[in-house]
């Protein structure tokens, strides 16, 4: 308390100045319109300017939930996509089976699975991601993966809550794509230099393809990935003169470097359609 009063008494004229300081101030902005408005003013930005600073610092730490509520969304969206389910013939009579559909009668092809990368490579010759899901979220081998962009890969290994995917950067990766816009099919694949670009090999001269056109899954990948997934962009048309076919250069629509969250294709006729083309196989030997 001592401390206190000699505080007061050495600072006195100070502490006495500011007192009057704030009474002035008060009196000036209480009893003058044009002064009261320009203080509000002043303080309505000031509280605005930190208030939107300490929301851009909550929602900082926030984005992993933010992440995770808009993986899970994506992959119900991408669940009630109509192009997940085949329509069956009506002018045949139907046995139902084991696979879901619709109310309509649409038989639900494709089933997604959102996941998050826990580790990833871009600069070995086989890159590979590691995803946390695996055979007790359903996960399983030759499932294909998607990102919100594109093309990503295939599990190649699973265990209980994790598996690991074969990416587009692998050079024992191979997807059937075609063109977006003609339709010409090809094979695309890694050489094991830049992670900046795949390959695109197989596709006629005849087509008509040119900088910037979209590659995209073809109807022969429905076996782990739907018709239609972005693959890349065509950056390069390599003309091989001793050839028929063009060789194409791609930038991967998927972003490896930074590549967060995925989500996994299952095809629930792919038993069947496996089976059907076995017995078939056996048939012509």
């Amino acid at each position: 308390m001592r401390n206190i009063f000699l505080f007061i008494r050495r600072y006195f004229n100070f502490v006495f100045f500011v007192v009057l300081q704030i009474a002035a101030l008060y009196i000036l902005f209480h009893y003058n319109k044009f002064h009261e408005a320009v203080f509000s003013g002043v303080a309505n930005e000031l509280t605005g300017s930190i208030g939107g600073r300490y929301n851009n610092i909550t929602y900082y730490f926030h984005l992993k939930k933010t992440n995770d509520a808009l993986a899970k969304e994506n992959e119900e969206l991408r669940n009630r996509l109509l192009t997940n389910f085949e329509r069956p013939d009506t002018t045949q009579k139907l046995v139902q089976d084991t696979i879901p559909y619709d109310t309509l009668g649409h038989y639900r092809k494709y089933l997604y699975r959102s996941a998050r990368v826990v580790n990833n490579t871009v600069s070995l010759p086989n890159n590979t991601l590691t995803i946390n899901r695996g055979e007790k979220q359903g996960i399983h081998r030759n499932m294909g993966v998607i990102s919100p962009s594109g093309v990503v890969g295939v599990v190649i290994n699973t265990s209980s809550n994790y598996a690991v995917v074969m990416s587009l950067l692998h050079r024992q990766s191979k997807v059937y794509a075609s063109l977006k816009k003609t339709g010409e099919t090809g094979q695309v694949f890694w050489d094991g230099n830049s992670p900046l670009y795949v390959t695109l090999k197989n596709i006629p001269k005849s087509a008509q393809v040119a900088k910037g056109d979209s590659v995209v899954t073809s109807q022969y990948a429905s076996y782990r990935f739907p018709q239609g997934i972005l693959v890349g962009t065509v950056m390069d048309i390599i003309d091989d003169k001793t050839s028929s076919f063009y060789t194409l250069r791609l930038k991967p629509a998927t972003n490896f470097f930074n590549v967060q969250y995925v989500m996994v294709v299952e095809n629930l006729m792919k038993d069947e359609q496996a089976k059907l083309e076995e017995e078939t196989n056996k048939i012509n030997q």
